[in-house]
């Protein structure tokens, strides 16, 4: 593919431009603003079309292969609407690809109705830690449980100058990026029971407690608490280890009969060069290598069948 567009100039987008470079694929960017677009072309050397995505389309009848989608949270959805109306089959669009969960399901019709490939950008399913964590899985035959943490910071991000949509959700934007691959490695939810509690200044609920069963039969449970300390982590168990994901970025194990965590050497020379699990990403979806790329049908269950139920 040689006519890729990146929708977007800030920090994000200029990630992707640094991955499609190595990858050897030209590309060209769009942009809004003028300052940024400067500061892009006076810092990394790339050049920046002005004026945003709708001006552009306006001024141009050539539709690219692929285009991928890293502007801010609010315009997500619009953007991939407006490329998908223009003709482009393959969208890699920035995590969550909305701002309110009913645009997932527009974007989702669209997609069908329009014969193409729309796919969220989760990085961490190509995490070196997480691609190890599979690899001991698959050998040690599936996963039997798994639990995981979305604790977000809520006294900091009370200090954020967000909108409030954004802040309202909250979940959708920031903490689907643990929930996503929790269920990326733990395996496809068909019950869940889900409980909620309390409040704070820009959210409800506070607290969230879960538990419930995967397809494959592996049982699993999940806790957050946003008044309260914690982080981020996923944990799995299969019959022979226990791994741990908590910060993602690093995979530690526990063996059977052992009381120890020790580290798992990975191989994260990709995660340290790029922002993590951007390269592999990126090159999956340049490839059309998508088994563990999220669809946006996907993200529309994860939508329906897991977010609603976690935060209702």
């Amino acid at each position: 593919m040689a006519n890729i567009w990146i929708i977007g100039a800030g920090t994000i987008a200029q990630e992707y431009a640094k991955v499609l470079t190595a990858l050897g694929y030209s590309f060209q960017m769009i942009g809004r603003g003028e300052e940024k677009a400067r500061q892009v072309e006076e810092t990394l050397g790339y050049k920046v079309i002005r004026g945003g995505l709708d001006s552009y389309i306006e001024s141009t009848s050539e539709v690219p292969e692929a285009a991928i989608v890293a502007t801010n949270l609010g315009s997500l959805a619009p953007n991939t609407i407006a490329l998908l109306k223009f003709g482009v089959k393959r969208i890699l669009c920035e995590k969550p690809g909305f701002l309110y969960p009913e645009e997932c399901e527009k974007v989702a019709a669209l997609a069908k109705d329009n014969n193409a490939e729309v796919y969220l950008a989760y990085n961490r399913r190509f995490f070196s830690s997480v691609l190890k964590a599979q690899e001991i899985i698959a050998e040690d035959g599936g996963v039997t449980s798994f639990s995981f943490e979305f604790t977000e910071w809520g006294h900091v991000i009370a200090k954020y100058n967000k909108p409030q949509g954004e802040l309202q959700n909250w979940l959708y934007a920031n903490s689907s990026h643990v929930i996503d691959l929790a269920f990326f490695l733990g395996g496809v939810p068909i019950k869940m029971d889900c409980y909620t509690a309390g409040e704070l200044s820009w959210h409800k609920p506070a607290a969230f407690s879960g538990a419930g069963v995967t397809k494959s039969g592996a049982l699993f449970s999940y806790q957050a608490n946003w008044a309260a300390p914690g982080r981020w982590g996923v944990e799995v168990l299969t019959s022979q280890h226990r791994l741990y994901l908590r910060p993602m970025e690093i995979l530690q194990i526990q063996n059977m009969g052992a009381v120890a965590i020790n580290p798992v050497e990975i191989d994260d020379h990709l995660d340290k060069e790029f922002k993590p699990g951007f390269y592999l990403e990126t090159k999956s979806f340049m490839e059309m290598e998508t088994a563990s790329l999220c669809s946006i049908e996907e993200q529309y269950r994860h939508v329906t069948e897991i977010y609603y139920n976690i935060i209702k």
